[in-house]
């Protein structure tokens, strides 16, 4: 009965696998051939597809997330889900068990991934977490129970009726969702799990190993009852049992991490790789009062969407410097906030640099951070505020302020938008530049828009404050020119 089983939740998985493919946007995973090969030829093999290994650690922290359970539970399950996917409603049934059975020893905690293709499912995530700034850890379960007990049917009626059922206060309720409040939050929930290949929902990490799909509570229990065992013998050698969970991820990837030797070469014959996509190009906006550094009413502006603690971040501001002395004419850099939910200290250091541009102080504040990136703290950013001759309680109050913090997260919810890739993502006239490239690659994309600019100059096109509007325009227009 046990092989039996087995066998089933294997065929399960597979066959769950293979949707959630779809459903996260794969394609076909081999092209079909041009022509098929005349008789008594072999077919030509496709290329054997990357296998994840399952035993490996992801680096999926609680953070601010919510969480059902006990504090010190050995087994935490981050559930990465979707209201409007009616896998994750139909998986519901088999988390009740887990937690029925395993009561005491395991927590869950959510994790948002709204996908594109379901369009309520966004608003509904929004109802969530309303419900959770109104009332806490408790209301966010009551109405993540309620929406998916009426899924599919999550227009704004149904959203409103569960709302309504939860007791929360109805103003408060309509106007987070006209606003689209908690937006950047449940992005930054989206970044961190696509990030970890966690694309399809509902995806599920088991003391960080991850099971994708909605397998049935065999395939469970098998995982947990592993990582039991291993965060027994952690508490065993004296690690409390609040702390297992952190100490398991605390050298996990946060990347996917696939199997050795798995991908076969190309076999002869196979189809050619599809050709690279155009660049990306799209409009991207910013404040006249966003932190500003270089040329004034330049040929090109960089908008840099960043993260504090982001290690990546910090090795391309080498680079900005670089191209900034090198164009110190012609190139303006933009700040724009993108701290991940995967980097505890990224938001306090965005609200603490936010706080000291309001006193004329935020590229002294950035450039301490980057610095000293390994000791960011509230504490610490309070001692640079002293030490930058800030106004200490005026700091205080604005790193604290619900101001700040909306400023941030409007930064935060443009950025998920622009830079699903995560961060540093810097739009040079509004073209993508993803990642910490070498200097060359910056100044090839630099170059090719001070030509556009002399171009748009010669046809009369004045160099003032509306000049990146133009090119921005231009290059969204024709984004195959360089």
């Amino acid at each position: 009965m046990k092989h039996t089983s087995w066998i089933l939740a294997l065929v399960v998985g597979l066959v769950l696998g293979v949707v959630g493919d779809r459903m996260a946007g794969g394609g076909p995973r081999v092209a079909p051939s041009a022509a098929r090969p005349p008789d008594g030829q072999a077919q030509p093999r496709p290329p054997a597809r990357p296998q994840e290994d399952p035993k490996a650690v992801y680096r999926v922290p609680v953070d601010d997330s919510p969480v059902r359970g006990p504090a010190d539970a050995l087994v935490t399950i981050v559930e990465s889900s979707d209201f409007e996917c009616p896998y994750c409603k139909r998986v519901g049934p088999t988390t009740k068990q887990i937690e029925e059975n395993y009561r005491g020893k395991v927590r869950f905690v959510f994790k948002h991934n709204p996908l594109p293709f379901h369009a309520r499912a966004l608003p509904a995530a929004i109802a969530a977490e309303e419900g959770r700034a109104q009332g806490g850890p408790a209301k966010f379960w009551e109405m993540h129970d309620r929406l998916f007990d009426s899924a599919p049917a999550l227009d704004r009626p149904a959203l409103e009726a569960a709302a309504q059922a939860a007791g929360l206060d109805m103003a408060a309720f309509r106007k987070a969702l006209d606003e689209q409040r908690h937006e950047a939050r449940i992005r930054r929930d989206q970044a961190l799990v696509t990030g970890v290949g966690a694309n399809g929902t509902p995806s599920f990490f088991v003391n960080g190993r991850k099971i994708p799909g909605a397998v049935p509570y065999e395939t469970f229990k098998v995982v947990i009852e592993e990582e039991l065992a291993r965060a027994e013998a952690l508490v065993k050698t004296g690690v409390p049992a609040k702390d297992v969970y952190a100490r398991i991820i605390e050298k996990g990837s946060s990347a996917p991490v696939m199997l050795p030797g798995q991908a076969a070469p190309p076999a002869p014959g196979a189809a050619a790789a599809p050709a690279a996509p155009p660049p990306q190009v799209q409009k991207v906006e910013f404040r006249p009062d966003d932190p500003q550094k270089g040329a004034r009413n330049p040929a090109v502006t960089v908008v840099v969407f960043s993260d504090f603690q982001c290690p990546f971040c910090k090795n391309v501001e080498p680079t900005i410097t670089q191209l900034l002395a090198a164009n110190p004419n012609d190139v303006r850099v933009v700040w724009k906030n993108l701290p991940l939910a995967m980097h505890p200290q990224a938001m306090p250091a965005a609200l603490a640099a936010e706080a000291a541009r309001e006193q004329g102080k935020f590229w002294e504040m950035h450039d301490l951070m980057f610095q000293n990136q390994g000791t960011l703290s509230p504490d610490q950013f309070d001692a640079w505020a002293k030490q930058l001759g800030l106004d200490v309680a005026k700091f205080k109050a604005a790193r604290g302020s619900a101001a700040t913090r909306k400023r941030v997260e409007e930064d935060a919810q443009l950025g998920a938008k622009v830079a699903p890739q995560g961060t540093p993502t810097l739009y040079v006239n509004c073209r993508a530049v993803v990642g910490a490239q070498p200097l060359d690659a910056f100044q090839k994309v630099v170059a090719e828009q001070l030509s556009r600019a002399a171009d748009l100059r010669k046809a009369g096109v004045k160099m003032d404050a509306t000049f990146y509007e133009r090119i921005c325009e231009d290059n969204v227009k024709n984004p195959q020119k360089g």
